[in-house]
């Protein structure tokens, strides 16, 4: 028990800003184990998300309410994510070979395509939620936190690391996970949304699945056609991807239905 709780704490100082206690033990192995606890990590994002919602839900209007929201959600992850998708937005626009398209992920700056990428996909967020009441949209949250993140697990699982040859802060991840990790993560990833989804009554949320499903098989068949793989970068596009289509489903299949 004490190892688990010290692999999360791994996740939590290495996906987060949240701080751990000084003495939590750190390795490469230890990363690479503690990728089951990443959906985890979403359990807390969501949970501070929706702290925000309901603090502010009774004292700012909804759209007010749901910007916040959004905001603290990318300052407790340090824009973890969302810089990934920037970066692969700037790799896959603005290159045409792997050097080339690696060359560009690496680099700090933000160019064009990252930053249209990012203000399109924020923005997009943004709508889908603003369009639903709150409690759905802390719903919508709770889900969305946890599954984005098992989406990029199973890319973790199914593919190999792109960069094997570089140093990165990510290629300790690049060790893959196992089968029993993968199911850990499912776990952690799915119950919010099951349990979303049963609270609603509303089973065409099941439609979620498969649309996930067909934009992770987009965005690896970039990978694998560009690069031979995934990179951090990629896995944060992913998680950040699937978070949005999550939001999109809910707002399209939920809307309706106050």
């Amino acid at each position: 028990m004490k190892k688990q709780w010290q692999l999360l704490l791994t996740a939590i100082m290495f996906y987060t800003r949240i701080h751990v206690p000084v003495n939590t033990p750190y390795s490469p192995e230890m990363l690479s184990k503690a990728t089951r606890y990443l959906p985890l990590i979403g359990w807390i994002t969501g949970t501070i998300m929706i702290g925000v919602l309901y603090v502010l839900g009774g004292i700012a209007p909804p759209m007010v309410s749901i910007l916040l929201a959004i905001i603290v959600g990318v300052w407790v992850t340090g824009a973890f994510h969302e810089d990934g998708f920037a970066d692969m937005c700037d790799g896959f626009g603005g290159g045409w070979t792997k050097e080339k398209i690696m060359e560009i992920m690496k680099d700090s700056r933000i160019g064009t395509y990252g930053m249209l990428g990012l203000l399109l996909i924020m923005t997009l967020k943004y709508l889908s939620l603003r369009e639903l009441p709150l409690y759905k949209v802390m719903l919508a949250i709770a889900s969305a936190q946890p599954l984005s993140r098992f989406v990029a697990v199973t890319v973790v699982y199914t593919h190999k690391y792109a960069r094997e040859n570089e140093d990165s802060k990510a290629k300790p991840i690049a060790q893959g996970i196992s089968l029993p990790d993968l199911g850990i993560a499912a776990i952690w990833g799915f119950i919010p949304f099951i349990a979303a989804m049963i609270y609603l009554q509303n089973y065409t949320l099941l439609l979620t699945i498969p649309t996930l499903i067909l934009a992770r098989w987009y965005m690896v068949r970039l990978m694998q056609k560009w690069i031979g793989g995934y990179t951090g970068d990629c896995l944060g596009a992913v998680q950040q991807v699937s978070e949005t289509v999550i939001y999109l489903c809910f707002c399209i299949l939920t809307w309706k239905y106050i």
